[in-house]
């Protein structure tokens, strides 16, 4: 059987760079494995499933090369840039179904922003438990280190500098094994410079070392410094994928009540169709 595959990037800079990713528009069932195989095959970190939904507009799978994962910010960017691109849209607003729940999207002057979940807050980490996964004096013990989602668990990390986060050499294989142990699928890094925020991401237990663009991990990132007191904003302006030459800057928009409790998260940017594949499936 021949499935056409599309590929788009998100969060891209400038019209480049960002995040690549697959998507298939599903008319005919595919089986897991079938979706696992075009994953595969494909070699992106995430690749989009879209299917017709009865409570949504769309119904959303995502698959890394090696399992099925409940949400993915820059596969489903990727997807309505994609949408965009066929000129499949037609409004402003539309719903998704996804493995995390029922999130919306919101389109405007070309920038796609996707509802995330609101943050949720792990266990804070000891400095001691990264060890060997990279030179620790490179972290900034003046932030904790906590694992936070907005739909997906990450580890996220301060770092001291911008040159430190951009030299630092990591131990994937580590990185892999800590991971595993507290049950997330990576860690963010990320480190100030001024007003800046750049970030780094690595995920190995998933198979993927390092991504360009994160739009989950930013989103528990943005959240976890606005409720902390770190750095507090609205819109949050987020620059990752220069360590990959694929400079990416993905957006995060918080929605807060009358007490300065978060109410809606938002993460979101521009994207870029790439090019159509044909994959022989079996």
């Amino acid at each position: 059987m021949k499935i056409s595959v599309y590929v788009a990037s998100a969060f891209s800079k400038y019209h480049k760079g960002g995040n690549k990713a697959g998507m298939v528009l599903l008319d005919t069932k595919l089986t897991t494995i079938q979706k696992l195989s075009i994953a595969k095959k494909l070699g992106y970190a995430e690749t989009a499933f879209i299917l017709k939904s009865k409570i949504a507009d769309y119904k959303f799978e995502y698959f890394t090369p090696k399992e099925e994962v409940d949400l993915c910010g820059h596969a489903t960017i990727g997807s309505f840039t994609l949408l965009m691109h066929l000129n499949k849209l037609f409004k402003n607003q539309y719903t998704i179904e996804t493995n995390s729940g029922l999130l919306s999207i919101t389109i405007k002057d070309n920038v796609i922003l996707m509802e995330q979940n609101k943050p949720v807050y792990y266990d804070v980490v000891p400095l001691k438990e990264l060890a060997g996964c990279f030179d620790v004096r490179d972290i900034d013990s003046k932030y904790p280190i906590r694992i936070a989602s907005t739909g997906l668990k990450d580890i996220l990390i301060p770092i001291r500098s911008e040159e430190q986060l951009n030299t630092l050499q990591p131990n994937f294989a580590r990185i892999k094994e800590v991971s595993k142990y507290y049950g997330v699928v990576g860690m963010h890094l990320y480190a100030f410079n001024n007003n800046r925020i750049i970030c780094r991401n690595f995920a190995p237990l998933y198979d993927i070392n390092e991504e360009s663009a994160t739009g989950t991990s930013n989103c528990a990132l943005a959240c976890y410094l606005y409720e902390c007191g770190y750095l507090q904003k609205k819109t949050y302006v987020f620059e990752q994928g220069y360590a990959l030459h694929s400079p990416s800057e993905i957006l995060v928009n918080l929605s807060t009540n009358a007490g300065d409790e978060i109410e809606k998260v938002y993460v979101g940017g521009k994207g870029y169709y790439c090019e159509t594949k044909c994959l022989n499936i079996e």
